[in-house]
Order: C-alpha cells, then sequence, then structure tokens
C-alpha cells in the first residue's frame, strides 16, 4: 500500500471574528485519511506560523495548510515561498483576500476539501525590500486603515468600514516618485496599492484585472476624491469596476521602485508595519505552489 502523504496544519486561534474550538474536528473529519496523515499545530505568537511551517519543510512533509486569515497565510507562505512545499489555504479570516482570489470556499469544511482534490499550481508572489507579501501590499489611506484597524478591539467587516470612513477625514494625499520597468512618474497620490492578487479581501477588488499568474504586480493609484465621489468610488471596488473610476490609474509591471516623502507605515497583506522611504517591490514568478479547487482556472 502506497505511503500516505504527510500534511501539517498550522491554525491560528485568534484570527478572524468567531473561534477556532471546532476547527481540528472539523480537520480530522474532512481530510481523506486513506491518502493524508495530518499534524495540528497551533500558532502561539506573531511569526510562530513561520517557524512551524520551516519545520515541516525541514521533516519533509507533503504540504502545509494555513487556516487563518492573511496575515496567517503571509507567514506559512513566507517559509513555503521558492520550495516544492505547497500551501493550502483554509480562510478563518476577516477579509480572506488570497482564498477568495484561489475561488477557496469561505466554509470551512468546502475549504478542507480542495486539499482532498490535490491540485496544485505555481503562482507569483512580491517582495517589499524583501519581505514578501502574497495577495496586496499597499502605501498612503489603505496603510493607515491597516494600522488603525489592526488597534481595533473588534475585527470584521463592520469594524474595518468604520475605521476606514474615520480616517478618510484626517489622511491628506502624499507625492511619490514612482519607477515602473524602468518608466517614471510622479504622482500625487491618497493610496498606491501593488496587488499580486486582485482584491484586498471581503471582495474589495483593487486590482479588478490582476493575475497571480503573469509575473507582473498591478499598481493601482488612487488621486484624491471629494466625499461626494467617495460613495461612486466604493461602490466600484466592490463592484470589480475601480479601473473605471476617473480617480484611478492602474500600472502593471514586474519591477517597482516607490520614492516617498519620509519612512511610514505600509501593509503587507493587510499588516501595517514601518518601512522606509524608498520602496523596492518585485515580482517573483511562478515560486509559490498552492493547492486549487480546479486545474487551469484562471488565478
Amino acid at each position: 500500500m502506497e505511503n500516505k502523504r504527510q500534511l501539517m496544519a498550522i491554525v491560528n486561534p485568534i484570527s478572524g471574528t468567531g473561534g477556532k474550538g471546532r476547527i481540528p474536528g472539523l480537520i480530522e473529519q474532512t481530510i481523506d485519511k486513506s491518502r493524508f496523515d495530518i499534524e495540528i499545530r497551533f500558532t502561539q505568537a506573531p511569526g510562530h506560523a513561520t517557524e512551524l511551517a520551516r519545520e515541516a519543510i525541514e521533516n519533509e512533509l507533503y504540504g502545509v495548510l494555513a487556516v487563518g486569515g492573511d496575515g496567517t497565510v503571509n507567514e506559512v507562505a513566507t517559509a513555503l515561498r521558492d520550495t516544492t512545499t505547497p500551501l493550502g489555504v483554509i480562510p478563518c479570516g476577516s477579509g480572506n483576500g488570497l482564498a477568495r482570489h484561489l475561488h477557496i470556499p469561505m466554509n470551512t469544511e468546502q475549504a478542507l476539501r480542495v486539499i482532498n482534490n490535490d491540485i496544485i499550481e505555481a503562482v507569483d508572489y512580491g517582495t517589499v525590500n524583501d519581505r514578501p507579501f502574497f495577495c496586496t501590499c499597499g502605501v498612503g489611506f489603505d496603510a493607515q486603515v491597516s494600522y488603525k484597524f489592526a488597534n481595533e478591539d473588534t475585527r470584521g467587516l463592520i469594524t474595518y468600514v468604520r475605521t476606514t470612513i474615520n480616517q478618510y477625514f484626517h489622511y491628506k494625499a502624499q507625492d511619490y516618485i514612482i519607477t515602473i520597468d524602468g518608466q517614471q512618474l510622479h504622482e500625487h497620490a491618497f493610496v498606491i496599492a501593488c496587488c499580486n492578487a486582485a482584491q484586498y479581501g471581503n471582495n474589495a477588488y483593487v486590482a479588478p484585472r490582476a493575475s497571480m499568474k503573469d509575473g507582473k504586480i498591478d499598481m493601482t493609484i488612487i488621486h484624491s476624491f471629494n466625499l461626494g465621489e467617495a460613495a461612486l468610488l466604493g461602490a466600484r471596488l466592490f463592484t470589480s469596476s475601480i479601473d473605471r473610476d476617473r480617480h484611478v490609474s492602474i500600472f502593471r509591471g514586474h519591477d517597482i521602485h516607490i520614492e516617498r516623502e519620509q519612512e511610514d507605515v505600509m501593509h503587507l497583506d493587510g499588516e501595517p508595519l514601518m518601512m522606509p522611504a524608498d520602496l523596492h517591490i518585485l515580482c517573483h514568478p511562478a515560486a509559490l505552489r498552492v493547492f486549487v479547487p480546479t486545474a487551469g482556472k484562471d488565478i
């Protein structure tokens, strides 16, 4: 009899808005035990998921599942990038942008069944000053929202929307010099989002035509807009049509350099951190293997 393939599930117990007490039992019930053995580990602190994933690689496990939100996915994928070990995404976070882009179901049991299908594709990832991101990164208003949201007492879409509205009245657009594949731009921008995937999460499509298989990053620049225009811009964000708004420009490139006025906060996959004034964003083509629902689907 063929040996079973070994998996590790890395569970972030505090991601998203609900408890994770039922997750281990659901994993045990759903993963096909005739083909896979699975070890379940819980993260204990920021960065722990990366350590556990590296342990799985060292032990030559077949695949690693990230059970949490985009921050958990980022930590696990950071270890798995540029290796042959595939990533499984089991979305349990607030936004779940990467899972949504990959067409992975939001239902935990259905997402686990994707692993049973054992369909794997190679996708791109990005880096900012050598720090990896897999969904989106950004500077400007969205980074400030991520910073404030990370410090809220509650999570979820309602809290995110409230935080976004509050920050709108305090944030001012900044000046940037951008070089994208050798072409230089001077921009006064409210948001600059660099997107490997199409959305932030919660079906907010900031780069609706982005592909994780084209070897390029979609850079969405949102210019200043007034309060009366904000509703239309928001509606276009959630109807995958922001690229048709007159306040928005989208560029696509492999190598992007952003010079801003000073060091400031930015977000990588929704997680805020301080970064230098000069930012180098690079796409790494087909360098991360992921479990996907259907072979050959446009992702």
